[in-house]
């Protein structure tokens, strides 16, 4: 797949004064506060994943992504399908740790 524009690209914004100070009134760098801003916003719409805010963020693990969603008070995407899903996977390795057959198996040993 081809790709047009470069693998980090730099983005100049123009801000009047009295808004950048607004933006910047909690101490942080103010292209640290945008990108923060941009990846809250891309979450929030579903245009950005958890891993692509990693990413962008440069965190280390999902956690930190966690903490800084949290912190925002933006809401994980946890649908019910995805609680089916961890439900049925911790079944599985409680019945592995356990040797149990899971619902519908048959116990062979």
């Amino acid at each position: 797949m081809e790709r047009w524009y470069p693998e980090i690209m730099e983005v100049t914004l123009n801000i009047p004064d009295d808004l950048a100070a607004q933006i910047i009134s909690g101490g942080k760098e103010p292209s640290r506060a945008v990108l923060e801003a941009l990846a809250l916003e891309g979450y929030r719409t579903e245009q950005m994943s958890e891993a692509e805010i990693r990413r962008l963020l440069g965190f280390e693990t999902r956690m930190e992504v966690h903490e800084f969603l949290k912190e925002h008070g933006a809401f994980l995407h946890y649908s019910l399908e995805d609680a089916a899903k961890d439900r049925e996977s911790a079944l599985r390795v409680r019945a592995k740790r356990q040797q149990i057959p899971l619902p519908g198996e048959r116990h062979t040993g």
